[in-house]
């Protein structure tokens, strides 16, 4: 594989904050020192995330170059790999005593007390966790046990009242049906949307209007085939009923929950920026079929980004 080499000299003479700066954001972006230069898997943000810096390197009179680097004398791309495993580990394990931490103030409190400083502090190690794993280049197998803690404590927090049972349905009975769902469609009968047409029947027909039609399979509407059940918002109900529950789904549902309900039960960094932008497309006064649209790329790129880990993981050798 390739590697991205930054290699870096500031004036004797310059103010020391800035060359703490400058490290300071070499790890931010999770490059790693090797042999006295910094390193990166070549890939374009990370070659963006050089060139930034590069830029304030000559802004301060300093010398820098950037090159690509095919093959390191002496080390295999496995050794460089691993360098990169042993760092993100001491990230994941630093943030892993936080969570325990945090853990042992939500058992110390009881059922009366108010939980919402426990919300708010998983809420900023979710963040945490988010920033390392745009970071981790290679998945590092500790990031699973922590995202595990992550969903255990965050669990811990639902209403005890929370479990519904959802009766499984198969794909195949769904192939040739119309699907009615009502005007104006925001983020869960988007993502339903989403859902039929990516993993349904491609070319189903969807139908917008106030009452459905005879026969029709609705959606996200009082009374319809699919709706909210329990605490679960339409498109949660649609993964169970379908079986569809792998880890990119949940991710995804939990996120549509969270901008649909409003309960404050999940916490993903990426939540606040989609709800501004499902708003924006409303105030905008987009059409159903230019929601139906843009809503199908925005949830598809959200999945592919949630498959970006085990996609890396087996195009980079291990």
């Amino acid at each position: 594989m390739s590697w991205l080499v930054f290699s870096y000299s500031l004036p004797s003479k310059g103010s020391s904050s800035r060359r703490v700066t400058l490290w300071r954001r070499l790890r931010r972006i999770g490059a790693i020192a090797l042999s006295g230069v910094q390193i990166l898997p070549e890939r374009d943000d990370c070659l963006e995330g050089f060139q930034w810096l590069a830029q304030e390197v000559q802004q301060a009179q300093g010398e820098v170059l950037i090159m690509q680097v095919k093959l390191f004398q002496g080390m295999s791309d496995q050794t460089i790999i691993k360098k990169f495993h042993d760092i993100r580990t001491e990230d994941y394990q630093a943030l892993e005593l936080k969570i325990t931490d945090l853990e042992k103030t939500f058992l110390s409190l009881k059922e009366t007390e108010n939980f919402t400083p426990i919300r708010e502090g998983l809420e900023k190690l979710y963040k945490h966790y988010a920033e390392i794993r745009q970071i981790d280049f290679f998945d590092c197998p500790e990031h699973e046990k922590v995202a595990s803690h992550l969903r255990q404590l965050n669990l811990a927090l639902l209403p005890k009242d929370s479990v519904v049972i959802i009766a499984p349905k198969s794909i195949n009975d769904y192939q040739d049906v119309n699907w009615f769902t009502r005007s104006q469609p925001h983020v869960d009968r988007l993502a339903c949307i989403w859902l039929i047409r990516r993993f349904i029947n491609p070319k189903a027909i969807i139908r917008y209007g106030k009452t459905p039609h005879e026969h029709e399979i609705s959606f996200d509407i009082h009374e319809g085939d699919f709706q909210h059940k329990g605490n679960l918002c339409t498109f949660e109900v649609m993964v169970k009923s379908f079986g569809l529950e792998d880890h990119s789904f949940r991710i995804i549902a939990e996120i549509v929950h969270a901008i649909d309900l409003r309960d404050d039960l999940y916490l993903h960094p990426q939540i606040m920026g989609i709800d501004t932008l499902l708003r924006g497309w409303l105030l905008a006064g987009f059409s159903d079929t230019q929601l139906e649209t843009h809503g199908i790329a925005l949830f598809e790129g959200l999945y592919t980004a949630c498959l970006k880990d085990s996609s890396l993981a087996s195009q980079n050798p291990s």
